[in-house]
């Protein structure tokens, strides 16, 4: 239960709304309680008032017909208000639940991340903070508001006898007690093996649709639909296991209902208070008693969501609790540091697991305004190197040093600031042209939307991308509107090479003093990789910049190659000194140098 703590103190900043809520479903069911009495009560009084003529033409039909009619529309508008305020503090819960656990989630790194499934993060950052919405909705609310009607109806009663009112009370109080106690033993196990199934169904789903041309290239469709059916049978299966918790629950507390209401007949039918016999209040104790299952009700399902809810907060604290693996300092740039960045790598050893290295012991340092190009096989660790350059990971030993100063003094700003990196996978968000270009821009809190249109289609234009532009103009305006065009979830509608283009305009448009090109040509034909690498270069004039690749493109304009091998920097030298074939890897140098 402990788990749920953090969760209840993020409903303190909705606690008004809430309370709203509360106290217009206490109005709700004692608006019913009162309607429901007061009639009784009243078609009682009216039948015996009829049996004589004296007491007819004295019987006052007006006041309790107004309490009726006063009841009735109380009822209505508080429910409707209650159905408002409790879903509008549902939503506002959700808002900041979500807040909160995408807060906690961006400082984590990708060592933090690691075996976690896409569709399990998804899932536990959608479904499972939805279930946390019965916390308030489904838990507190109907728990609360129940106990404190009990309270009012024993107060209510026991203004016209308290025998009654105790007997009532004191077994509305019980049921209170024992019945969400049992059915949360009952619907622990179920409760649980929905959320499971629901998450397994879900990963599975997000696994099918994003591996259906793999599935289908191997014709490896028709086992996966199988496991899409299995999981959605256990999940249909829990769901009826609930399903019969609840109708249980609900027929166990119709039947202590109708036992109150037999119990009420005979304690109330020996007198009401002074009153012997007790005349119409016998009505109204007994129909006070039926009218309250309405409040009864909703707990006897309350509990069956508590083991949802705690096992859904388990699985976002597993990862709201961590603490990110990457600490940034305080330091910013100072005076002309910016404009001086100066990159070393001092003995670096790291893996991605304990026992596998992938570097172990690597030395480089590249002054200001250098070319530097790093090259070597795939798996030889180039792209982690880069990974540790950015901060992404952290190395087992060693030191990276930016600017003469470590590169964890820096804070995440600055350090950001300071870099841009053109990798290997370029993230296309489902957006326009502008929206997934906009993002290497600085943001400026009230800049107009087509500010930068100018830039940006210059940019696209050096790139490559004119054709987006021209695929959607208006020309009887006479206005390019190609950057509003959606490219689709992931750059659906690019190819390959133009996402990668994409890539590169946001590099363009990033004016910082480090460039990092981890494979910025990959999946491109080599004329087009010469045009792009001959753009990059030309903006990265003045620059510091370090090139990861397997290809001996445009080297010559490099001022300085490393090999990398085995975990090493095995050779370094320039173009012209490496296709000098005196050494085992300058051999290799000459051969790639051959299929480039």
């Amino acid at each position: 239960m402990q788990v749920l703590y953090p969760f209840l103190k993020l409903f303190k900043r909705q606690w008004l709304m809430m309370a709203i809520g509360l106290f217009l479903t206490c109005t709700t069911i004692l608006a019913g309680i009162g309607l429901l009495s007061l009639s009784g009560w009243f078609l009682s009084a009216t039948a015996i008032a009829g049996l004589t003529a004296a007491t007819a033409l004295a019987f006052n039909f007006f006041t309790p017909a107004g309490g009726v009619r006063f009841f009735s529309i109380a009822r209505t508008a508080s429910r409707y208000g209650e159905r408002l305020a409790t879903h509008e503090a549902t939503f506002k819960l959700l808002t900041d639940l979500r807040v909160w656990s995408w807060k906690k989630l961006f400082p984590l790194s990708a060592s933090n991340l690691q075996g976690l499934r896409q569709g399990d993060m998804l899932n536990r950052l959608v479904a499972d903070i939805d279930t946390l919405d019965h916390l308030y909705l489904r838990l507190l609310v109907p728990m609360t508001a129940s106990l404190l009607t009990i309270i009012a109806l024993y107060a209510f009663l026991s203004w016209f006898d308290l025998t009654l009112a105790l007997s009532l009370c004191g077994l509305l109080l019980s049921v209170w007690i024992v019945l969400p106690l049992i059915f949360y033993r009952l619907g622990r196990k179920p409760g649980e093996a929905v959320v499971d199934a629901k998450r397994h169904f879900r990963v599975l789903i997000l696994d099918v649709i994003q591996g259906q041309a793999e599935l289908s290239i191997f014709a490896a469709n028709d086992r996966y639909r199988q496991k899409l059916r299995d999981a959605e049978t256990a999940l249909f299966n829990s769901q009826t296991a609930m399903a019969n918790i609840t109708g249980f629950s609900q027929g166990l507390l119709i039947a202590v209902n109708g036992f109150a209401v037999v119990m009420m007949l005979y304690l109330a039918g020996q007198g009401v208070g002074a009153q012997v016999p007790p005349g119409p209040l016998m009505a109204t104790m007994v129909f006070a008693t039926m009218a309250s299952i309405e409040m009864m009700m909703p707990i006897s399902g309350a509990f069956q969501h508590l083991s949802s809810c705690v096992l859904s907060a388990k699985r976002i604290t597993e990862i709201t609790d961590q603490q990110g693996d990457i600490q940034y300092g305080e330091r910013q740039f100072q005076g002309g540091e910016l404009a001086a960045t100066e990159l070393e790598l001092n003995d670096i050893h790291f893996g991605y697991q304990a026992e596998r290295s992938i570097l172990t012991g690597v030395n480089l340092h590249i002054t200001q305004g250098q070319k530097v190009a790093l090259l070597g096989p795939t798996g030889c660790g180039k792209s982690s190197l880069l990974a540790l350059i950015t901060r992404e990971w952290m190395p087992q030993q060693g030191q990276i040093r930016l600017s003469g100063h470590d590169i964890a003094d820096y804070d995440e700003v600055s350090l950001r600031n300071a870099m841009t990196v053109v990798s290997q996978r370029v993230h296309l968000f489902a957006g326009t042209v502008r929206d997934n270009l906009t993002i290497a821009l600085p943001y400026v809190e009230g800049q107009k939307k087509k500010a930068n249109d100018q830039r940006l289609i210059a940019v696209l234009k050096q790139v490559g991308l004119g054709t987006l532009l021209e695929s959607v103009t208006a020309t009887d305006r006479g206005e390019e509107i190609g950057l509003d065009s959606w490219i689709g979830d992931g750059g659906r509608q690019l190819s390959g090479g133009e996402q990668r283009r994409i890539g590169v305009a946001r590099a363009l448009l990033r004016d910082a003093p480090i460039l990092l090109l981890d494979e910025p040509t990959e999946g491109l034909d080599k004329r087009t990789e010469r045009e792009i690498l001959r753009l990059l270069f030309t903006f990265a004039e003045g620059k510091t910049l370090l090139m990861i690749s397997h290809r001996l493109t445009a080297m010559a304009e490099m001022d300085q190659i490393h090999m990398l091998d085995n975990g090493l920097i095995a050779a370094s030298g320039t173009h012209e000194e490496l296709m000098k074939d005196c050494a085992e890897y300058q051999g290799l140098y000459k051969h790639l140098a051959k299929e480039a």
